[in-house]
């Protein structure tokens, strides 16, 4: 195995062999970095196996897999951290070392650091070939700019979604914290987003909610109160109103909706800046979700993922695996170039959280669209669905959610209390 030396910290290689892991550690090297996607060719070792090598060589070991034409700023980003965090040199590795370098190159084209018409030369000085870097600095990226907030506790990914011409924004799917365990909430995720949009001057023009979350709390409302900006929802929450005040036996729940400032319909339009959008009504997952198409940039939550995750649960009261395949196809007829934006990522392998993807890798790569038909989809995914255990929060959350993010009133000693039903729903998986 040979080793490209980048800088005091980075070196970038080809495709390891696992006994080389050792000589690794012998070098002094503290933890390898995997940019290499799982079966690419016969006879790759794969994710796995080498994280079992590493872990017998002492040495730590983070799985960021991307290709050319799929790399993201998020990619980008946990590539930066993972060697900055590292208490040693790092070895970053693909299979030939060109996805390692590019990066690299990118981290620093974003950060200011190298310029983009550096990035060949930069490579070919190294002996690596950087087109996918330069492509990917040269494609067309049009409106809006999105900036990711991941919330590890909830798996979720909150969104600024900004119209760079005007400085204005949507921010969608907020989380206010909660602590099932001691029953603490907090604003510190709302509170970041904030302190972003006044960092960049932006201000807030929507608050926007896909749907009432099963498991975190909503923080339109805290949002509202200090930004001012109006809230919006699907127009079909009332109907997931309706379905949990019989639930939760909560008389005084209003079911119209008006914990909202709009309730948007299927093909409904509205601007962020000057940037045209528009809604999909996008039901499965629930009776309510909908999709925000922005420009070019779609964030449709939990009706799919990025593509080696699959797609969401249909198995909440209201949902259907048979409606959440419509919803996808309405989604997937959008241009093939569009970038979709989800809402939550478990990380499968333990690979770095990733959010963005496109029409087009959707439709190749994902293993519940990819050759599927509605028949086989619906097979996959009911039975999926029967060996998932419900959210930890969505009895706590949904009470505050079909409200807009509202937590219940004080009584009268001044706490908030939540309400549970029990053996209100069905198949629990102990």
């Amino acid at each position: 195995m040979q080793t490209i030396k980048i800088d005091e910290r980075l070196s970038v290689a080809g495709q390891p062999q696992l006994a080389d892991f050792a000589r690794l550690a012998e070098e002094g090297v503290s933890k390898l970095v995997n940019v290499r996607p799982d079966a690419e060719e016969a006879g790759q070792p794969g994710t796995a196996a080498e994280r079992r090598a590493a872990e017998s060589a002492g040495i730590g070991y983070d799985f960021i897999p991307v290709t050319g034409p799929t790399i993201t700023e998020a990619d980008i980003r946990a590539f930066q951290a993972t060697v900055a965090q590292a208490k040693g040199p790092v070895v970053a590795h693909c299979k030939s070392g060109a996805r390692a370098l590019a990066l690299y190159a990118l981290g620093e084209v974003l950060d200011g650091r190298m310029k983009a018409d550096e990035v060949l030369s930069f490579g070919k000085a190294h002996g690596l070939d950087l087109s996918m870097a330069a492509n990917w600095l040269a494609r067309d990226r049009k409106h809006p700019d999105v900036e990711a907030f991941f919330d590890p506790r909830t798996w979720s990914v909150q969104y600024v979604v900004t119209d760079p011409e005007t400085k204005k924004c949507a921010i969608v799917d907020p989380v206010l914290d909660f602590d099932e365990k001691s029953g603490s909430t907090s604003t510190e995720s709302a509170d970041a987003i904030l302190a972003y949009v006044e960092r960049e001057g932006l201000r807030v023009e929507w608050i926007l909610d896909t749907h009432p979350h099963a498991d975190h709390f909503s923080a339109a409302h805290y949002l509202k109160q200090k930004t001012g900006a109006p809230t919006a929802i699907g127009e079909h929450v009332v109907d997931v109103q309706k379905l949990w005040k019989e639930i939760y036996n909560w008389p005084e729940l209003k079911t119209d909706g008006s914990q909202w400032d709009r309730l948007f319909a299927h093909g409904d339009k509205f601007k962020v800046g000057n940037i045209e959008a528009h809604v999909l009504f996008s039901p499965g997952h629930t009776l309510a979700s909908i999709t925000y198409v922005i420009g070019d940039a779609a964030f449709v939550h939990d009706t799919m993922f990025v593509p080696d995750s699959g797609t969401a649960r249909a198995d909440f009261p209201g949902g259907s695996a048979q409606v959440l395949w419509r919803s996808i196809q309405d989604i997937l007829a959008l241009p093939d170039e569009t970038r979709i934006y989800t809402g939550h990522d478990y990380q499968p392998n333990g690979r770095a959280p990733r959010w963005e993807s496109t029409v087009a890798e959707q439709k190749r790569a994902n293993p519940h669209i990819a050759g599927m038909d509605e028949a086989s989809f619906v097979k996959i995914r009911e039975a999926r669905d029967k060996t998932l255990p419900m959210p930890k929060l969505i009895l706590h959350a949904l009470q505050v959610n079909v409200r807009g993010g509202r937590l219940p009133e004080p009584e009268s000693n001044g706490r908030r209390y939540l309400k549970f039903p029990l053996d209100a729903l069905e198949g629990a998986k102990w």
